[in-house]
């Protein structure tokens, strides 16, 4: 039930919020792809076609504002604050974004710190057309202000672009359709395909491919470019020529929900940003390369995003950030072929989850439906991989059948496997699977991985580790041979001459647990009291260290830290429990802290800092304690540096 409350509202409910925004650099804006700044009279150009940003505006160099409209704030599900705003983002364009201000998950398997965004978009040429809808929570809110927004423009809808089908985008398609049933709707073969299942009912279509495009009257022209697994397979972009706007869905977005609707927080936004591309884009890499070699020859100067700000002042920056991440992951010696079901249970989110795990260790990521699969396409990828993870497809399914087919006379005898549940209620059975490869001679890596029940925080971990532990053992001989070259065997012995003490950071993240040895540890400021932990990229605690996550820092004492280290140095198996026979009490911060440490520090990640291998995290200290006064930390000391 929905109800409005008007104690929480972040922004004066039904009201104009004005929020100060940077002026387009007179003499700094770049093209995307630009080495030098563009000649006045392009900027000037550029700045006339957004329809917001006036000549007077560039000339004078003054702070310009934007207006939104904010809409009151109803509470969803007892305690989420959601809220819509519409704000002008070009000429004829305006934007309705869903701000759930509260939101703590998504999709389960990662957390958010700045809630999210559902953004859609109103292009009003001749026709009418609207670009993704929201999230179904918001119903009544963004109908609302949906037909608000319309009416006061006179207008009704021609077209609904779908730039995928993935519910917190299509959510509300059947009410829009509902409302406006004369709407064709405008989107991949594959997304119109999908929204059948969604809206059970017909209606007006309009099927489109990469290259084409639409008239939507007073120079505004859509094109269309087919951007396949970003991160659902039915993605694609659309391109406005009169505006320089592209629409972008889940690519370059990030859950940050903030009332500035464009990125002009650029600090604030990075880690957000960056941690939505590792968890939804990094395994689709070479997708993200694809992709940015089929926009490369539009000019266009705005990237509306499915979620989160609107990318306008920091274009350059931020789309570079994805190119260079994604050649990184393409350098990679080892892949990964990620098989799934598109569609189907929990197989996307699942495999998606496995495929994080596995980018964490440096290690590419295909991945490709196995339910629309070209044949010659599945035996290329698999072809390329030095590992395969099969998630069971459904059961009596033609083309799944097929696929698993190809897939098992497509394999070689050196390549590792993984074989996990889906939980689609009609699995082909993991055993049948795993069967099927050891009557090839293809044994699995690790045993199938099963889904009892709907997968929570603890079964997302499990894939996420299987995947890392996957990534390592494709990747162990030559992480060895790294960190022999790594430094001369002089710098090895002399490096290794700094000490360092023994500590387990532990952790907690809605049910996901976590502990790691640590020594890499030192008090980095005292206003705000603070420290920096290294953590290993491919550690499987490197999740539950993200920007805002709590922690503790225990410290092992000198007399009887053997217990401990051995303890928590084994190697555990995906999912399994790290505190298991340890006596361990509730921090104040919620993340478990040793009864045996000599002392434990409370802490809450503020920044990272990325290298090659390693993530430099600074957290401000909360709380703490003694547990002896008189024990002395554990030392720990090297004879060369090229390990721990």
């Amino acid at each position: 039930m929905r109800t409005a409350h008007q104690t929480y509202n972040p922004c004066p409910p039904t009201t104009t919020a004005r929020f100060s925004i940077p002026p387009v650099p007179r003499h700094g804006l770049r093209h995307k792809a630009a080495s030098k700044p563009l000649p006045r009279d392009v900027i000037m150009n550029l700045a006339q076609r957004t329809g917001i940003v006036s000549a007077a505006t560039v000339t004078a160099d003054e702070e310009r504002v934007e207006e939104a409209t904010m809409s009151e704030v109803e509470i969803w599900n007892g305690k989420n604050r959601l809220q819509t705003q519409v704000v002008d983002v070009s000429k004829d364009t305006v934007a309705i974004r869903s701000i759930d201000w509260d939101r703590d998950r998504f999709d389960i398997e990662f957390g958010l710190e700045k809630g999210t965004t559902y953004n859609s978009y109103i292009i009003y040429g001749d026709k009418t057309a609207l670009v993704d809808a929201s999230h179904e929570k918001f119903r009544g809110l963004y109908m609302d202000t949906l037909k608000k927004e319309l009416k006061s423009k006179g207008r009704k809808l021609d077209y609904v672009v779908v730039s995928h089908t993935e519910p917190d985008h299509s959510g509300l398609i059947p009410d829009i359709l509902d409302t406006f049933p004369e709407a064709s709707v405008v989107g991949s073969k594959v997304a119109l395909m999908y929204l059948k299942g969604l809206t059970h009912r017909p209606f007006e279509q309009t099927p489109v491919k990469g290259g084409d495009k639409m008239e939507l009257g007073a120079s505004h022209t859509l094109e269309f470019v087919m951007a396949p697994n970003l991160h659902w397979p039915d993605t694609m972009f659309s391109f406005d020529h009169a505006t320089g706007v592209m629409y972008t869905c889940d690519a370059f977005g990030a859950h940050y929900a903030t009332a500035a609707p464009f990125d002009t927080e650029l600090q604030a936004l990075a880690p957000h940003f960056r941690f939505y591309y590792d968890c939804l884009m990094r395994p689709n890499a070479r997708s993200v390369l694809t992709a940015l070699r089929k926009v490369k020859d539009l000019d266009y100067t705005t990237v509306a995003t499915g979620h989160g700000p609107i990318i306008r002042y920091n274009l350059e920056e931020l789309v570079g950030r994805y190119r260079n991440w994604s050649e990184s992951v393409e350098k990679a010696t080892a892949k990964v072929a990620v098989l799934y079901a598109s569609d189907y249970g929990f197989s996307d989110r699942l495999s998606q989850t496995i495929a994080r795990g596995i980018t964490k260790a440096n290690v590419a990521v295909e991945m490709l439906d196995l339910l629309s699969a070209d044949p010659q396409e599945l035996v290329e990828v698999v072809g390329r991989a030095t590992g395969v993870v099969l998630m069971a497809p459904p059961v009596e399914h033609a083309e799944a059948a097929a696929s698993i087919s190809t897939l098992l006379s497509s394999l070689k005898p050196k390549q590792k496997i993984v074989v996990a549940e889906s939980y689609g209620g009609k699995d082909e059975p993991v055993d049948t699977l795993v069967a099927s490869l050891v009557d090839i001679n293809m044994t699995p890596l690790f045993d199938p991985l099963r889904v009892k029940q709907t997968p929570d925080q603890s079964i997302y971990q499990a894939y996420e580790e299987t995947g890392t532990d996957l990534a390592q053992a494709l990747t162990q001989k030559e992480s060895v041979a790294k960190k022999k070259a790594a430094m001369s065997p002089d710098i090895a012995k002399a490096l290794a001459r700094l000490s360092s003490g023994l500590y387990v950071v532990t952790a907690d993240s809605k049910g996901a647990k976590g502990a790691m040895i640590a020594s890499w540890v030192a008090q980095a400021s005292f206003e705000p009291l603070g420290l920096t932990v290294a953590v290993a990229k491919d550690r499987a605690i490197e999740s539950l260290m993200q920007v805002g996550d709590p922690f503790v820092l225990n410290c092992l004492g000198e007399a009887k830290y053997g217990v401990l280290m051995k303890h928590f140095l084994q190697r555990f198996p995906p999912g399994a429990d790290r505190f298991a026979g340890v006596d361990t009490f509730e921090a104040n911060n919620g993340a478990p802290a040793l009864s045996e440490a000599i002392a434990y520090i409370e802490c809450k990640v503020k920044s990272r800092m990325e290298t090659n291998d390693h993530w430099i995290t600074y957290a401000e200290v909360t709380s703490g304690g003694l547990t002896d006064a008189d024990a002395k930390t554990a030392v720990h000391r090297r004879k060369v540096a090229n390990y721990y």
